[in-house]
């Protein structure tokens, strides 16, 4: 029996610049599907590394003739990509099984599955373990029914089996089945973060024990935050960066709780003598890097050259109204005391609060320009499925735009109490133009002391960024 893993061609944030990340959550499931199921045929196709479009993914699978085939499906602007790779399965034959998941699925199973007949199953949040059973059952020919953590068809109904049990110790996963891609590795990168070096993504944690409004990440793990140990993390680390060469490693983790946990993940590579050969990125909060500010220092000896902190809003009624429970002043202290520490200070910004006007976005500019962080992203608020803001934003009819390709936080989805969706396309442009046309921040950036900042900055030079924000 053979399981066929699709990473189907797509479009990449183009905010990012040029890069082309491993795809880790497909390669996570792989992993532990080698190590429960020994006999199982698996096999990884990654359809950006491997330059293919979708007529070469047809053949692909004409010629690997699979039983299962399961596509990665990370963000709800990729769900039509994700269906037609799986309908370009069953276009081949349509007795191959065909499975999703990820979070947009998992938030709209019933959605789903109506509209679109080429998928078969949606394992709902945690993979590993469903997907193991689904793949038993298939093997064994026997029902779907009793697989927990999947929604599945079967003779034109719906159903919804009971939720899966989390997995407790994450230390028990495999390490991600990079082996599945290794011809590949060598490829992945992230031209503005680390130029030319390998790339790498590590997953320290799942969850999150906050409840922002507008975020699916708490819900999708179910209220939950569980955590790898700092070893366990390490280990990852320096398996990639020993087997494949991996120097630039991002840390996947929606908050990366400081403290710790934090410092005794620095010890460890500090203490395996790799702190001087890679570097590490991490999403943290404000609050956290202000409380844990003596931590800094640590983690930048320990190869930590860039943290990304969710500022949002420069409002204390905006922060509040999104259950941020963080405060602008955090926020100010937090770039503040990356910057000391030659720590690259990146800081996102959502626009498009049902309350937002031109004045408050007005306030908002002045505010990122005060606190100057080294790099500012301004996103639209988006309504995404299994989001406090998507329902409510369905509830009273707010959505104007219902094509889930455009929910990528730089198309407006829906309007503000004053705002249409086209004077937020202009509102989202004036953010980035009002940051980065300063020629004072420009001048700075490209001969800055801080080499991320400069090269960063240099990239952006060269890419011509805010034009394509343009509608």
């Amino acid at each position: 029996m053979k399981i066929l893993f699709v990473e189907p061609p797509k479009h990449f944030w183009f905010v990012m610049g040029e890069y082309l990340p491993p795809p880790l959550g497909i390669l996570e499931l792989a992993g532990y599907l080698e190590s429960k199921i020994p006999d199982l045929e698996i096999e990884v196709l990654d359809c950006q590394a491997s330059s293919l479009g979708w007529d070469g993914l047809e053949k692909h699978i004409e010629r690997s003739r699979p039983d299962i085939v399961a596509s990665s499906s990370l963000a709800t602007c990729n769900a039509y990509t994700t269906v037609r790779a799986v309908a370009t399965a069953k276009a081949v034959n349509p007795a191959i099984l065909t499975v999703v998941g990820g979070q947009h699925f998992t938030a709209t199973t019933n959605e789903s599955l109506r509209k679109y007949p080429e998928i078969d199953a949606i394992v709902r949040g945690e993979g590993e373990r469903t997907l193991v059973d689904l793949v038993n059952a298939v093997k064994d020919s026997k029902s779907l029914a009793d697989v927990r953590g999947i929604s599945f068809r079967h003779n034109g109904e719906i159903f919804q089996n009971p939720d899966q049990q989390l997995i407790v110790n994450l230390d028990e996963l495999p390490m991600p089945g990079y082996h599945f891609v290794e011809e590949h590795v060598r490829e992945y990168h992230f031209t503005m973060m680390a130029g030319s070096k390998i790339y790498a993504l590590v997953e320290g944690s799942r969850g999150c024990p906050h409840q922002c409004t507008f975020c699916s990440q708490w819900r999708h793990w179910r209220g939950t935050w569980r955590s790898k140990s700092p070893s366990r993390i390490a280990d990852e680390i320096e398996y990639s960066h020993t087997n494949y060469g991996a120097e630039f490693f991002w840390l996947t983790d929606d908050n990366f709780s400081l403290g710790p946990r934090a410092e005794q993940f620095c010890h460890e590579l500090i203490n395996r003598g790799i702190s001087e050969d890679i570097m590490w990125f991490v999403q943290a909060r404000s609050d956290d890097i202000v409380n844990q500010s003596g931590l800094l220092g640590k983690m930048r000896s320990a190869g930590n050259m860039w943290i990304l902190t969710g500022a949002e809003s420069g409002s204390e009624a905006t922060l509040a109204s999104m259950r941020k429970d963080i405060s602008p002043e955090q926020t100010r202290n937090a770039v503040r005391l990356m910057k000391r520490n030659d720590i690259f200070a990146q800081t996102t910004f959502i626009i498009g609060q049902r309350d937002d006007t031109h004045e408050t976005l007005t306030d908002l500019r002045e505010f990122v320009n005060q606190i100057d962080p080294d790099l500012a992203i301004f996103m639209l608020l988006t309504p995404f499925p299994g989001t406090e803001v998507y329902e409510d934003a369905k509830k009273n009819g707010w959505i104007e735009d219902s094509n889930w390709a455009n929910y990528d936080m730089v198309h407006p989805i829906m309007p503000t109490k004053t705002l249409s969706r086209d004077e937020l396309q202009e509102e989202l442009l004036s953010c980035y133009s009002d940051f980065y046309g300063s020629w004072a921040r420009r001048l700075q950036g490209f001969f800055s002391s801080n080499k991320l900042k400069r090269r960063t900055y240099r990239y952006l030079a060269s890419q011509s960024l805010i034009r394509q924000l343009k509608p």
